[in-house]
């Protein structure tokens, strides 16, 4: 795997990084967000990574596509909200923090490792510049 390989492959985790990070803020967004029982409530939403020209030597990943969660969420009692049914129910989104939390420290630590890639080769393609100037 040359240089630009190397870059162009922990590239594609920061991106695909970024978007569960992106995905994971949404959720904690809107975990709180509530509907009437007579609509969908927030659907989480979950990324899909696949390999990127699986075999061929430049590797790498892609988003393959976005998974959501639950329409139906939970049900709560709560009269005094606004959106609240006859019965005094809202629908929330079926979203639990500490997963949450989970998911968003491995897509940073994912996104811190592969970033360090990316500079790494980053440096050493400009040492081998300078060793070719030489």
């Amino acid at each position: 795997m040359g240089l630009f390989n190397a870059i162009d492959t922990a590239g594609s985790g920061v991106t695909v990084y970024r978007k569960w990070l992106d995905a994971v803020s949404d959720n904690v967004t809107n975990m709180n967000t509530a509907r009437r029982t007579s609509e969908d409530a927030f659907q989480a939403k979950y990324v899909l990574a696949q390999a990127r020209n699986y075999g061929d030597g430049t590797g790498g990943v892609q988003v393959g596509g976005i998974a959501l969660g639950s329409r139906e969420g939970r049900v709560v009692h709560d009269p005094d909200h606004p959106l609240a049914d006859a019965d005094g129910n809202v629908r929330m989104p079926d979203i639990d923090l500490s997963s949450q939390m989970t998911q968003m420290l491995m897509a940073q630590r994912g996104y811190q490792a592969n970033l360090a890639t990316v500079e790494r080769a980053q440096e050493a393609y400009r040492q081998a510049i300078q060793i070719g100037k030489g």
